[in-house]
């Protein structure tokens, strides 16, 4: 069992949950995509993703509850409005297109092209930590997927490709982005992204001549959206706090593995050599992750920020009056150096020689 005094918790459970989330979410839709236009569909888990954490982030305050995370400063709106173009109007926009001009086999092989457009901007620009063991549990992780995804058809590329390689990228642009609003309220966040991605789709959907559908169908998909975007991309940014973009966007690559073998189970598909040769190279690449033990003596410089902690090692600063944890306050961290494992989150983002 994973402690919350280790260096995996809670990044590395709610990375996971973020893809079991979003890995359900594909056999889920595929139950409505043959009722539903698949570009109005979009736009409908979009806008329940949206709508359904409007619920939750408006009804928290209106039974009053304690807000605990920081809220969106002014000098995080254009990181936001980014994050936005890129993840919510981009990114399906290209995918649409390319769809439209490629194969269905081609197009499913090319979007596990966002998993490495994610891990080698978070290497290659933000400078990440890599080592060669997450290297080769990254490469595992992807080749599973890859495998997955290949239906024994040679990959075309054509102009097609080219749309659903800009998707990925736009995608991965947006998952390193994502990190620079990570110590903010990610329900916030992930509710402006849903409703903006959402009334996009839905009105390029009905420019191109989609029809609403029977509204118990329209009901069902803002659930999946709901759970299998707003909610997995809540628990993805906070994964992005606590592990960084390379590791939260590896353990995240799982989500077809998952979505496969629900398939299995709720389809009745049969359960075959490539699915079980994917999931033991996932399984290699899942287990070199967990056991990544970065340690080393490093150096915190001050630091002054908002977002929400508990006092610990990194968090000594008093209060006047009482309070309750976790909190979310403006705070100043002294200078310090020490040694212990940790990942690239909101404390250590250092460089490495």
């Amino acid at each position: 069992m994973i402690s919350k005094h280790t260096h995996l918790w809670p990044g590395v459970p709610l990375a996971l949950g973020s893809a079991v989330l979003f890995g359900a979410s594909a056999p889920l839709s595929k139950l409505l995509v043959g009722s539903i236009d698949p570009w109005l569909l979009a736009g409908i888990l979009y806008l329940g993703a949206g709508l359904g954490l409007a619920v939750v982030h408006w009804g928290r305050r209106l039974i009053g509850l304690t807000d605990v995370e920081a809220p969106l400063q002014k000098a995080d709106l254009p990181w936001l409005a980014f994050v936005v173009l890129f993840g919510g109007m981009l990114g399906p926009l290209f995918l649409m297109l390319g769809l439209s001009h490629t194969s269905a086999s081609s197009g499913s092989l090319l979007l596990n092209l966002e998993g490495l457009a994610t891990m080698g901007i978070a290497w290659l620009v933000f400078r990440e930590n890599v080592d060669k063991r997450l290297l080769l549990g990254a490469g595992a992780i992807l080749a599973g997927a890859v495998l997955l995804s290949w239906n024994g058809e040679a990959l075309r590329l054509d102009e097609g490709s080219l749309f659903i390689a800009a998707a990925c990228l736009s995608w991965g642009i947006d998952n390193n982005l994502t990190r620079k609003l990570s110590s903010a309220d990610p329900v916030q966040i992930a509710m402006i992204k849903g409703v903006v991605a959402g009334s996009s789709n839905l009105l390029l959907a009905f420019i191109f001549g989609a029809s609403l559908p029977q509204a118990g169908l329209v009901g069902a998909g803002a659930l999946v959206g709901f759970l299998g975007v707003g909610v997995s991309l809540v628990m993805f940014m906070l994964g992005l706090r606590h592990l960084g973009t390379a590791r939260t966007g590896a353990y995240f690559s799982l989500a077809p593995f998952i979505g496969a073998v629900l398939a299995v189970v709720i389809f009745g598909e049969a359960l075959t050599f490539q699915v079980i040769a994917a999931g033991v190279l996932m399984a290699i690449g899942l287990w070199l992750h967990l056991a990544e033990r970065h340690d080393h003596e490093h150096e915190h410089g001050a630091l002054e920020h908002e977002h929400s902690h508990v006092h610990d090692e990194h968090h000594q600063h008093s209060h006047d009056g009482p309070f309750s944890e976790p909190h979310s306050h403006w705070h100043r961290h002294e200078p310090l150096r020490h040694k212990h494992p940790h990942y690239p989150d909101l404390h250590h983002r250092h460089s490495h020689e």
